[in-house]
């Protein structure tokens, strides 16, 4: 056969990759050249995710000699309606001068350069065993199979081949307690990309199905937020509005930053303190700050059922979240960022929560931190009340900052702009006991670190003081600062600004 030019080479390629943009959502381009071992797409019904999943299947076995490629579903039965229909109209459409054969009998694919596609449905696993040279596999419905199931698949594939191997997993979440989820995203490989879709990304999708789907929001919003929004679903009732906060989801919040602090540290203070863009930093900015307003920071340590520790920023004036700082960290790397993000945001009121670790909220008043909050203490034999830095989450604290925050949302949930943030609200449910908690292999920790800081506000002062200017106090609080002590005039100047005299 003659050899192309190579000018004649580009010219098709690119006829290609036109013909490819033209006849697939954008939302899936780039997953055409993803080469991962692992390739999962979660979304919502009529996202076109399966017929993404077949397109790639056929661009390879089409363009890559020697394929057998292996589609599976749960149940064998449900194979012939579903995946290997699409796929024989799909190549008859796209693909017709590379096909060979097409046998509905024993369900298979055959292309002329010697690739073939094989359909098996899970339900037979000794059939499965007896498969050999498996090249890639394409698992639909994926929330069927069991991680056993994907596992054996997995074994299957490792046929000696040049082409990258890679298996394609396709699903609607059912619920946040399944495997895929623990498996695939709650936990970073390098080796997975997940991808995740919606009907909004189908352009091919007709305005009639469109208008069935968006009905769901007003019949049933549960079924419309999993379903066709492709959101984990929740056994429990949630606490917060569910319909409200996937509302405020679908904005797509983006921070504005995104990074760390980095600094100097002599073994005694912290110096040189400066704010670096990362693009997988742990922290988010989703205001800049503002000079000379109060702002106040919750934080939650990794304890019991946990394993991030959170900071929450929020703007004291308003009450709305402007930061966020979410890791897995060393409890003395958790102060110091936390030390970091309260003095880039006007020296914070800083309020840890102290349960399971007093280590964070000492090691910022070791470095000298200004602005830590403090609670009453009850000496246990003097009966004497003394001040103790930090938030102590007990059954009677628990409770009331949950309330508040609960209210604080349900009247503006424009407070809450993080996606992390709002993930957890809509899979913090009350169990049979009507508590509010996460649901089972979920986590709370930006909920409430949320609720730590909406509830030491009123510790944090609301007025806004720029530098050069003085704050105009009221009456009441003229009031207050002529009654205190010395020590108490110089929290409230603190607290409330230089006052025009």
């Amino acid at each position: 056969m003659k050899q192309k030019k190579p000018s004649e080479q580009k010219e098709l390629a690119l006829l290609w990759w036109k013909k490819l943009k033209e006849t697939n959502n954008e939302t899936f381009l780039p997953l055409f050249f993803d080469t991962n071992r692992y390739l999962v797409l979660m979304g919502g019904g009529g996202s076109g995710k399966s017929l993404f999943a077949g397109r790639k299947v056929l661009e390879r076995v089409t363009s890559e000699k020697g394929h057998r490629w292996l589609v599976c579903r749960k149940i064998a039965r449900t194979l012939q309606d579903s995946c290997f229909r699409q796929l024989c109209a799909q190549a008859n459409e796209f693909y017709p001068n590379s096909l060979l054969k097409i046998n509905t009998g024993e369900l298979s694919i055959k292309f002329k350069n010697g690739s073939e596609i094989l359909f098996y449905g899970l339900d037979d696993v000794e059939k499965l065993k007896s498969i050999y040279h498996i090249t890639g596999i394409w698992i639909e419905e994926a929330t069927e199979i069991s991680e056993s199931d994907l596992n054996q698949l997995d074994i299957r594939l490792r046929a000696n081949t040049e082409y990258y191997k890679q298996i394609i997993i396709s699903f609607n979440p059912v619920s946040v307690k399944h495997w895929l989820k623990k498996r695939f995203f709650d936990v970073k490989h390098d080796n997975v990309t997940t991808h995740h879709s919606t009907y909004r990304d189908n352009r091919f999708l007709g305005a009639e199905a469109v208008k069935v789907l968006e009905e769901f929001k007003k019949t049933d919003h549960y079924y419309y937020t999993v379903y066709c929004l492709g959101r984990w679903g929740v056994l429990g009732k949630t606490v917060f509005d569910a319909k409200v906060v996937v509302s405020r989801q679908m904005k797509n919040i983006k921070p504005v930053k995104t990074g760390r602090f980095v600094y100097e540290y002599d073994g005694l203070r912290l110096t040189n303190i400066r704010f670096v863009e990362e693009k997988d930093g742990f922290i988010k900015l989703y205001e800049a700050v503002k000079p000379g307003y109060p702002y106040v920071i919750g934080g939650d340590t990794a304890g019991e059922g946990s394993d991030s520790f959170v900071a929450q920023v929020l703007d004291n004036t308003t009450g709305k979240q402007v930061a966020v700082l979410r890791h897995s960290f060393d409890e003395d790397v958790y102060a110091r960022q936390v030390f970091c993000l309260g003095m880039y945001y006007n020296t914070a009121l800083v309020g840890i929560e102290t349960n399971f670790s007093t280590y964070p909220t000492k090691e910022m008043a070791r470095l000298g931190y200004a602005k830590l909050y403090t609670r009453e203490v009850e000496d246990n034999y003097t009966g004497k009340l003394s001040d103790a830095y930090g938030f102590k989450t007990t059954s009677l604290t628990r409770p009331l900052i949950l309330g508040q925050l609960i209210q604080a949302v349900r009247e503006d949930i424009t407070l809450v702009s993080d996606a992390d943030t709002l993930d957890e609200m809509l899979t913090f449910v009350r169990n049979e006991q009507m508590r509010p908690e996460a649901e089972k292999g979920c986590h709370d920790d930006c909920i409430m670190a949320l609720a730590i800081a909406f509830y030491i506000r009123n510790q944090g002062g609301t007025t806004v003081s720029v530098k050069g200017n003085k704050a105009l106090w009221t009456r009441d609080q003229w009031e207050d600062y002529r009654n205190a002590t010395q020590q108490e005039k110089a929290y409230l100047i603190q607290k409330w600004g230089e006052p025009k005299r």
